[in-house]
């Protein structure tokens, strides 16, 4: 009896949530369910294929992919090529205009982490709730997510009056340098209303309206080459590594308190020769224990919510490396990357109508997360311009680490909300 009154009350709960659905709604959700097995099957060969950001041939064999998918949905597709010398494979475009509703700017990319002298990981499912792979989360199955929420779409005739761009780069995890490795992508973006992006959702009932911006910076401090027995005399000074040492242990102290920044020395080198590769992320020293480091180098990043902030935390670093232990002395250079997305009343509308889908579909609430919890993203560049709403990927674990997994239990939820969003914002 307890088991009849049990299934009787959800039945009843899964008829109250299916009433705050549309008819017309009850039908995408239907062609989502109905499409999965072949979304994960395309998540699947877009997986297979390697597609780090300097395997130019790779992002565009992914790219070559999804813009079959797109042609055959009736988007109008371009392939935007970067110049030569930016050694960048270029960005996918995918539009379609009509007179109705919001003008949507989707945002994914076609680039991992994984470059090909790192270790292959294919699509493999662990378990009927999990699948492994390369950039199986971040962001391929958002790219499928994008994909498949406008596959239900047209097949009930409802794309026929949107307005909609989809954007796929093909450098997000490492940037070209230059103005024209986001020049298109801005300029479309201004053309829209609201920015959608798909990067990986922290969990089901989390979005974001609000992410860090992200800058490179380099430090280089020079000292007294000399015999290691005359280290901290008058006449040396403390070497070159010491004086790095102390300007990192200032930046911890002075700026690791402050809400939404970090700063992360990621590669340090020191000795009698420093060679560091940029382009490589590398570097190479010669040294000896009994000689004084004559030079040393580290290089990190910054992670920040706004410009204020970032341009502050640079004065105060530069202060701290202006200081200097006897006998050296210091630089620091930064170089601008991705801007922050600070939160809005804009932003906050869209979370607001994530929450009401998600609500209507029956899958609970959805909340703004914690910008501090997120890097940065392609967002950011138009975060300025329009409405935004980021983390509207598939679910998973272990993003840009060997293991990266998705949730395929939450994957065709969060089609159907991202498919729900479209269709009321296109309305």
């Amino acid at each position: 009896m307890k088991k009849l009154l049990l299934a009787s009350a959800l039945l009843f709960c899964f008829a109250a949530q299916a009433q705050k659905l549309t008819s017309t709604e009850r039908k995408i959700v239907a062609s989502v369910q109905q499409n999965m097995p072949q979304s994960e099957k395309l998540l699947e060969e877009v997986v297979n294929i390697n597609s780090g950001t300097l395997n130019l041939k790779g992002v565009r064999d992914v790219g070559t992919v999804f813009q079959k998918e797109f042609d055959a949905i009736g988007f109008k597709t371009e392939w935007v090529a970067m110049p030569e010398t930016m050694n960048r494979a270029g960005h996918l475009v995918a539009q379609r205009k009509g007179k109705k509703g919001k003008k949507l700017f989707l945002i994914g990319h076609l680039d991992t982490v994984f470059e090909l002298d790192m270790p292959f990981t294919k699509y493999t499912r662990l378990n009927d709730s999990t699948a492994t792979g390369q950039g199986v989360n971040d962001m391929k199955g958002g790219n499928v997510v994008i994909l498949a929420a406008l596959q239900a779409l047209h097949a009930n005739g409802l794309l026929k009056d949107a307005t909609i761009t989809a954007y796929f780069t093909g450098d997000e995890e490492r940037g070209g340098k230059g103005p024209e490795s986001r020049a298109d992508f801005i300029a479309k973006a201004k053309e829209a209303d609201v920015a959608l992006a798909f990067e990986t959702a922290t969990n089901l009932h989390t979005v974001a309206t609000a992410r860090r911006g992200s800058s490179t910076w380099q430090l280089k401090t020079y000292g007294t080459a000399a015999h290691s027995s005359g280290i901290f005399k008058p006449t040396v000074g403390y070497g070159a590594i010491y004086e790095a040492a102390r300007i990192l242990n200032s930046f911890r102290e002075t700026l690791s308190k402050e809400q939404y920044l970090t700063f992360n020395p990621g590669l340090m080198v020191g000795g009698s020769e420093v060679n560091y590769d940029e382009a490589k992320a590398r570097g190479e020293v010669v040294g000896k224990t009994n000689i004084i480091a004559p030079t040393a180098s580290v290089t990190g990043d910054l992670r920040f919510l706004t410009e204020e902030q970032k341009e502050a935390a640079r004065t105060k670093m530069r202060a701290i490396v202006a200081e200097n232990l006897p006998q050296t002395r210091a630089e620091i250079t930064f170089t601008d990357g991705l801007p922050g997305m600070a939160p809005t009343a804009g932003n906050q509308k869209l979370a607001t109508l994530a929450d009401q889908v998600s609500r209507d579909l029956g899958f609970g609430p959805v909340a703004a997360g914690d910008p501090g919890s997120r890097g940065a993203g392609d967002i950011s560049y138009v975060a300025q311009y329009v409405d935004c709403l980021d983390g509207l990927g598939v679910s998973g674990k272990g993003a840009h680490a060997a293991g990266e997994t998705i949730n395929l239990k939450e994957f065709p939820m969060l089609v159907e909300r991202a498919a729900l969003m479209i269709y009321r914002l296109t309305r």
